[in-house]
């Protein structure tokens, strides 16, 4: 067989189709691109000026120009960075997926790509991005020439992206370059500074270089009649001045050192990318260095939007690459869980897609994520610990500095609007699930009002008492009288009162605290350990033994509902409650998925009944038995937030009674 090695062969046409019209899923992307590449070449000359001042000419401040003219359907994006020789054109403009970025990154000397790296501005990396402009354009015109050429050594490169190009040599007394881009008739709503402006205000407005455009003002139309000032006039028109105006902040904050930025700053900075009128509670502005390096600006806002429940809406963290937006609510850089948090993260350098509109996960983007979260769960920290002011002790005086006096009650605000979905972190990262346990904050059987963390239960908790209890419910209402809490409200036993939605899924994820066990008041049998007697233990032996014909009465009448039916040791007041088995599925939890719309396991509780209640002693040969005994199992049900799976039946059972 004979072995052949050919070429891949290319429709260019056809690739610069795909390039601009699949690759970029938004229009307007193609001004960032544009103007990125205009950055690039300026901070190109910036350091090969280093070595050679002379390349600046004269004109030492880099810049970059966008203008347009209606009348002739054009674009134009101007910049005086390095530009372009004639060959170089045909090179980086003439080679789809040639980036000029990296080839000039490739022949910097050691120093210049140590100052490279400090700057952080080169932006190119795919060699793309500048036939995105054919998305918009049915022909670019490219007018260039190199600093330190001589003007008649400009050239004007051309193409139609039909693919071929047309290479001229003209004479360009600036050096730098132009972009024209010949707009296609449904692109010239182009033609229009205020769209301009907001397109650089949302993707460029923080890159370092000024970005420049022409002012305009309005002008009243002519009078129709000319001296009659009856005579109507022509349309006014918005004209242009010949006064340049930058357009963008060139700023951006987070790059900035800390200590030249004020608190005022940092809110109104949160304000304009949030769009919250409050201000943050709370905001970590570091620069991180090692083997990734990136910036973050994070805050944690003062109330939760509308949507915060929706699991599927974006995170609040705005995405740059080296000061230029690639995009809005980058979601892999914070788990689900901190969704309201809002910011900003800038990397030096990051995976994209080719169309930098989406971010590929990697050991950068991993350590990134990882990095947010730490100081996100390190502000929560710091709200948790100084929320409440010290206690005043007699003849001591505490020293409070400012800061933390303006912290205080704080936390107690966050967990108000976001504590719940806090929660979901438990079940969603397992490397801080420890670090969010004590950030979490529950009501108490033993307390009005006041939020208490499982590190204050415990310190609080009895001599001989083994496990951190706990009782969910749909409303605090029904958990804080609820029938499984009487023996522990009898013997002083603190319990947790959870009634969040998202509680019971969350514990699922969380068995203890800090080595003490977490035990639901509804689940399995009650076992108070030492702190149960010897006598009560007996008596409950004794009075379950007397009561098995009963027993085995209301099992057989409840077999439908109940699982199994045994005498109580929670219960004082109450005649009757429903557990579950250690591990099963609450009550409260399947009604929860069912009503989500979720498919849930039918669970069958075990009716607990209070031997010394007079309406259970009322059982033992009653003629009304089976009605009696459907009655103490939905009263139960009742008692616990449920509803009987017949209500009709459990009114018409009550009222033959109390006839």
């Amino acid at each position: 067989m004979t072995q052949q090695t050919l070429s891949f062969q290319a429709e260019v046409a056809q690739l610069l189709h795909l390039v601009t019209h699949s690759l970029y899923s938004n229009k307007e992307i193609f001004l960032r691109e544009l103007v990125s590449n205009a950055s690039d070449a300026c901070d190109k000359l910036r350091f090969e000026a280093l070595d050679n001042a002379t390349l600046y000419e004269d004109a030492p401040t880099l810049e970059v120009r966008v203008s347009f003219d209606k009348d002739a359907k054009t674009l134009t994006i101007t910049d005086n960075g390095i530009g372009m020789s004639q060959q170089e054109a045909i090179d980086h403009l003439g080679t789809i997926a040639k980036s000029g970025t990296k080839d000039f990154m490739s022949k910097l000397t050691g120093d210049q790509k140590a100052n490279v790296s400090e700057q952080g501005q080169l932006i190119g990396q795919f060699g793309v991005g500048f036939y995105s402009g054919f998305i918009v354009a049915d022909k670019i015109t490219v007018e260039s020439r190199r600093a330190g050429l001589k003007a008649e050594e400009g050239v004007r490169w051309t193409s139609a992206g039909a693919g071929n190009f047309v290479v001229e040599t003209i004479t360009r007394a600036a050096r730098g370059t132009s972009v024209i881009l010949h707009l296609r008739d449904d692109a010239m709503d182009y033609c229009s500074a205020w769209k301009l402006k907001s397109i650089i205000a949302k993707y460029s407005d923080h890159i370092s270089l000024p970005i420049l455009m022409e002012k305009e003002e309005w002008k009243d139309g002519e009078l129709i009649t000319p001296g009659d000032e009856n005579g109507g006039r022509q349309p006014g028109a918005m004209v242009k001045t010949g006064e340049w105006e930058t357009v963008n902040k060139a700023n951006a904050i987070w790059a900035r050192a800390k200590k030249d930025i004020s608190a005022e700053q940092y809110t109104e900075f949160y304000k304009q990318i949030s769009h919250d009128n409050e201000a943050p509670l709370a905001y970590t502005h570091n620069r991180v260095e090692g083997s990734t390096e990136y910036t973050q600006l994070l805050y944690i806002p003062g109330k939760a939007p509308f949507d915060l429940w929706n699991r599927e809406k974006s995170a609040g963290v705005k995405l740059y690459v080296k000061r230029v937006f690639i995009m809005d609510d980058a979601e892999a850089l914070l788990p689900t869980y901190l969704r309201f948090v809002k910011g900003v993260v800038d990397s030096s350098d990051l995976p994209l897609n080719v169309s930098r509109e989406l971010l590929q996960e990697s050991r950068d983007v991993k350590a990134i994520r990882e990095g947010c979260t730490k100081r996100v769960l390190g502000m929560l920290e710091d709200l948790a610990k100084n929320n409440q002011a010290p206690a005043a002790t007699e003849g001591v005086t505490d020293v409070v500095s400012e800061e933390d006096k303006a912290q205080h009650g704080k936390y107690d605000k966050f967990y108000a609007e976001f504590g719940a979905v806090l929660k979901e972190g438990l079940g969603e990262d397992f490397a801080n699930k420890e670090r969010l346990a004590k950030l979490l904050r529950f009501a108490s059987s033993t307390t009005d009002g006041v939020s208490v963390s499982f590190a204050d239960y415990k310190a609080r908790m009895k001599e001989g008492q083994e496990a951190i209890y706990y009782i969910t419910a749909d409303t605090l209402a029904a958990a804080k009288n609820s029938p499984q809490l009487e023996v522990f409200k009898k013997k002083g036993i603190e319990v947790l009162l959870m009634t969040d939605r998202v509680d019971e899924w969350a514990l699922n994820y969380l068995h203890d605290f800090d080595g003490t066990p977490l035990q639901s008041v509804a689940k399995g049998a009650v076992d108070l350990g030492k702190l149960q007697d010897e006598s009560e233990k007996k008596a409950a032996e004794e009075a379950a033994e007397t009561f098995k014909p009963l027993l085995a009465k209301l099992k057989e009448a409840l077999k439908d509902k109940a699982e199994d039916v045994r005498v109580t040791t929670r219960l004082v007041d109450s005649p009757a409650c429903l557990v579950v088995q250690d591990h099963g599925m609450s009550t409260q939890l399947a009604r929860m998925l069912k009503q989500a719309g979720q498919t849930a396991p039918e669970v069958k509780p075990v009716l607990e009944v209070n031997a010394e209640h007079p309406l259970v002693k009322k059982l033992e040969g009653s003629v009304h038995f089976n009605d009696l005994a459907h009655i103490l199992f939905d009263q139960a049900l009742l008692a616990e937030g449920g509803m009987p799976a017949d209500p009709a039946a459990y009114v018409k059972r009550v009222n033959a009674l109390l006839v």
